[in-house]
C-alpha cells in the first residue's frame, strides 16, 4: 500500500512518498515543493484556488473569500459552523477536506499511482492547556482526511518525524529538534538506538510564527486602525478606549476571514462617528470594507521577515498610498519577547520530561521556518549552550520536513 506523507502547515503543505529506499518529495505545485495553506473562494467563477494561486486572487483585488491559518481552528467550534464559502454553504472541516484532496489528487497525477493511506504530521499538542480540545483537532483532522479520500490516516508528532531524519549522535549525548511553525512550537529529545533513533521526550505550545505576525500587527499596525484610541461615550460626557476585540481579530490569520460581515461595518462606523480622532477609524472602516486584513497581515509577515535580518519597514501602502511603520530588528525582539520567553518554557518543560540536564544535549535542529527567528535562536541558544545547532533540513520556510513522514 502507498502511504503519502503529509505535513499539513499552519502556513505551508508538503507532501512525500519514498521511492525505494530514499523520500520522493512530490511537486504540488509546478516547480515547488511546498505549497502555501491558503484558500481561496471566487464566487463569480465559481472556483476554489489553492496555495499561490490563492494568495495571487487576493493580491490581484479578485471578488472573493481568502482563508489562511485554518489548522489554528482545527478543535473549536468553528470548524462545524456552515458558512457561505463562495457559492456554497461549508464546514471548515469540508473546507481542510478538498485542500488535503488536492494534495492527494496532485501526488497519483505526480506519481500515476491510487493514494487513499496517509501518514499525517501533527503538533505535539494542538491547544496547550485544553486536553479535551486538543483531542478534538486531532478528530477534526481525521475526519477532513476521510472526506478528503483518505481510508487509512496514522499521526506522527512533527518534531518525532524530524528526529528520525537526524544525522547520528556522539555517543553519551541527546539531540533536541525545535520546530516552530506556524501555529505551534514542538520539541523533541531524542538517543541513537542502533541504527535509528529513540524519542526520550516530546512536549509542545500553541505558539508559532502567526502568533509572531498577530503581536507585531497589534502593537505596531492596529494603533494607525484605532487600537489604543479614545471613543466618545455614547451617553453623557467622558471617553473611553476603543474595544480590542475587533484589532485582536484582524491581527489574527484565522480569524480575519470572519470580520466581513455587515455588523462589523455597523460597528466601526459607529467608532468611527463616536472617535476622538477620526482619521485612524476611517481607515479601519476602509480596510473592512475593502476587505484588506489578508493584505495588512501579509505586509507584516513580510516586515517580520526582513527585520530578522536587519531594520525593516511594514508596508502599508494597500491601505494609503506610501504609508508604511518603521521595525527595527529591537522593536521586533522587543515585541516578540513574551512568546519567545512562552517558547523557552516549553523548551526546559521538555527537558524536565526526559529528566536530563541542559549540557547533555550535544545537538539542537532546527526545524520550521519560525525557527529562523533570531530572538528563538538566541532564546534556545542560551538554554543549550552546549548543544552544536544544525539549520534547519527544509530551508523555504515549509514547517516539518514531509522527508521524515513518507
Amino acid at each position: 500500500m502507498t502511504r503519502l506523507g503529509i505535513d499539513f502547515g499552519t502556513s505551508n503543505t508538503a507532501a512525500a512518498l519514498m521511492a525505494g529506499d530514499r523520500p520522493y518529495l512530490i511537486p504540488v505545485e509546478p516547480g515547488e515543493t511546498t505549497l502555501p495553506t491558503s484558500v481561496f473562494f471566487d464566487p463569480v467563477r465559481e472556483a476554489t484556488l489553492y496555495g499561490n494561486a490563492a494568495n495571487r486572487a487576493l493580491i490581484e483585488g479578485r471578488e472573493g473569500r481568502f482563508m489562511r491559518a485554518l489548522k489554528s481552528v482545527l478543535g473549536t467550534p468553528l470548524m462545524h459552523e456552515r458558512r457561505v464559502m463562495g457559492h456554497e454553504r461549508l464546514t471548515l472541516i469540508e473546507v481542510v477536506a478538498r485542500f488535503l484532496a488536492t494534495i492527494r489528487e496532485r501526488a497519483e497525477a505526480a506519481t500515476g499511482q491510487t493514494i487513499t493511506a496517509a501518514l499525517s504530521g501533527r503538533p505535539v499538542r494542538f491547544h496547550s492547556t485544553d486536553d479535551a480540545r486538543n483531542i478534538r483537532a486531532q478528530d477534526d483532522l481525521a475526519q477532513a482526511y476521510a472526506l478528503a479520500g483518505f481510508s487509512d490516516v496514522a499521526f506522527l508528532h512533527e518534531p518525532e518525524a524530524a528526529a528520525l531524519t537526524a544525522q547520528p549522535l556522539d555517543d553519551g549525548t541527546y539531540g533536541l529538534i525545535v520546530d516552530i511553525g506556524g501555529g505551534t512550537s514542538d520539541f523533541s529529545i531524542f538517543e541513537r538506538a542502533g541504527n535509528g533513533v529513540r524519542i526520550i521526550a516530546s512536549h509542545g505550545v500553541r505558539i508559532g510564527g502567526t502568533d509572531f505576525d498577530r503581536l507585531l500587527s497589534s502593537a505596531h499596525v492596529m494603533p494607525q486602525l484605532g487600537r489604543g484610541h479614545d471613543l466618545k461615550n455614547e451617553m453623557g460626557p467622558g471617553t473611553h478606549l476603543a474595544p480590542n476585540a475587533l484589532f485582536n481579530d484582524l491581527a489574527t490569520w484565522e480569524k480575519i476571514a470572519f470580520l466581513y460581515t455587515p455588523e462589523t461595518l455597523r460597528t466601526v462606523k459607529l467608532f468611527r462617528k463616536l472617535a476622538v480622532e477620526r482619521k485612524p477609524f476611517e481607515r479601519l472602516y476602509d480596510v473592512i470594507e475593502s476587505e484588506l486584513g489578508h493584505d495588512i497581515a501579509f505586509a507584516v509577515e513580510a516586515g517580520k521577515i526582513a527585520a530578522n535580518a536587519a531594520d525593516a519597514r511594514i508596508d502599508l501602502s494597500v491601505v494609503q498610498k506610501g504609508a508604511g511603520i518603521p521595525l527595527t530588528t529591537v522593536q521586533m525582539t522587543d515585541t516578540l519577547a513574551g512568546a519567545v520567553a512562552g517558547i523557552g518554557d516549553a523548551a526546559r518543560a521538555t527537558l524536565a520530561q526526559a529528566d536530563i540536564p541542559a549540557d547533555r544535549i550535544g545537538r539542537m535542529v532546527f526545524v520550521g521556518g519560525s525557527s529562523l527567528m533570531q530572538p528563538v535562536q538566541a532564546s534556545m541558544t542560551d538554554l543549550f549552550p552546549q548543544a552544536r545547532t544544525i539549520p534547519q533540513p527544509c530551508r523555504d520556510r515549509c514547517g516539518t520536513s514531509a522527508r521524515a513522514k513518507a
